[in-house]
């Protein structure tokens, strides 16, 4: 019985966090055992907001690959690759913008966010054009299911309406794809807040044991528990909040009872950290200190990509006769 096929990406637009690997990759890995997977670091994707700093995009795109493997994605079982390695990518983004109108473009709230938060004046046709080219990363492989985020369910839609209105026009080509969503809460960072690398609250995966212990440190606290036998609250407590996301919520049970100081608590949450990412540094600093070795992997993980590129859009270019 023939696996699904299954297609996911990040922008190489920083590290990876906490919050990346426990809101995504964790997942992707166990649906590489699932589904014939395509994951791959969208540095094209990354240009609308980062074009003014494309070395940075050179520098992440390695990173965010070596998290990947490091995070567990094996290259025996699924494809891992960069985005620009695979041109057929922008093929067909450009031949589906023919078709697709700039109204449903217009329409898409990630796009109003994203130009109110980068305050634009101008809007380039790359950041209007995202959910184009992301549309394409999926019919490119006629995935069946897309791992997503809520915020990412709009530019789903789209891509099926971008899909169907292709084939609308020059016959069935591309299946409709599906969104699975995560189940999972968002990891707060060390101030509280949502992790991201925009805050600078973030535990990233390259982080050493002894910068962990120090970054959890820093985290806040219930303002409340002045003195260690006051009795805690989880309300307001990043460190509470972070246990809780791992379901690790009674190890601050005697935080509450008023038992332990908040030191004590942060130093049971970086031990417990420090255990969950020791395998992945493992994997990662072998990485590191063989760098052939990931050089290897995208090559061939681009390869396998690009033969499934290559029978896509042979459909496309007799579908419309060129």
């Amino acid at each position: 019985m023939s696996k699904g096929r299954l297609l996911s990406g990040m922008q190489p637009t920083g590290l990876l966090h906490l919050g990346n690997l426990e809101g995504a990759l964790a997942n992707w890995v166990k649906l590489q055992d699932e589904y014939e997977a395509f994951y791959f670091v969208a540095d094209w994707h990354a240009l609308t907001t980062m074009l003014d700093r494309t070395e940075l995009i050179a520098k992440y795109r390695r990173e965010v690959a070596t998290d990947f493997l490091a995070a567990g994605l094996d290259p025996e079982k699924c494809a891992i690759f960069v985005q620009s390695d695979v041109k057929e990518h922008a093929e067909l983004h450009l031949l589906l913008s023919m078709s697709t109108p700039v109204g449903w473009l217009e329409r898409v709230p990630t796009f109003k966010e994203k130009k109110e938060q980068l305050h634009l004046e101008t809007v380039s046709y790359g950041l209007m054009g995202y959910p184009v080219l992301m549309t394409a990363d999926i019919l490119m492989y006629k995935a069946d299911v897309v791992p997503v985020g809520q915020d990412q369910l709009p530019h789903l839609e789209l891509s099926r309406e971008i899909g169907r209105r292709f084939n609308n026009i020059y016959g069935e080509i591309f299946p409709d794809c599906k969104g699975m969503l995560t189940k999972y809460a968002a990891m707060p960072g060390l101030d509280g807040r949502k992790m991201s690398k925009s805050y600078g609250n973030a535990i990233y995966l390259c982080d050493s044991p002894e910068e962990t212990i120090e970054k959890v440190r820093t985290m806040f606290t219930d303002p409340l528990k002045i003195r260690k036998d006051d009795p805690g609250h989880p309300g307001g407590c990043a460190v509470y909040a972070m246990m809780d996301v791992y379901g690790q919520a009674d190890m601050h049970d005697d935080c509450e009872a008023g038992k332990i100081g908040c030191m004590q608590c942060k130093k049971r949450l970086a031990n417990f950290l420090n255990g969950r990412l020791a395998p992945i540094r493992e994997r990662r600093n072998e990485l590191v200190q063989h760098p052939e070795r990931l050089d290897e992997i995208l090559a061939a993980g681009a390869e396998k990509a690009r033969k499934v590129a290559k029978v896509t859009m042979e459909e496309v270019r007799e579908a419309m006769h060129f």
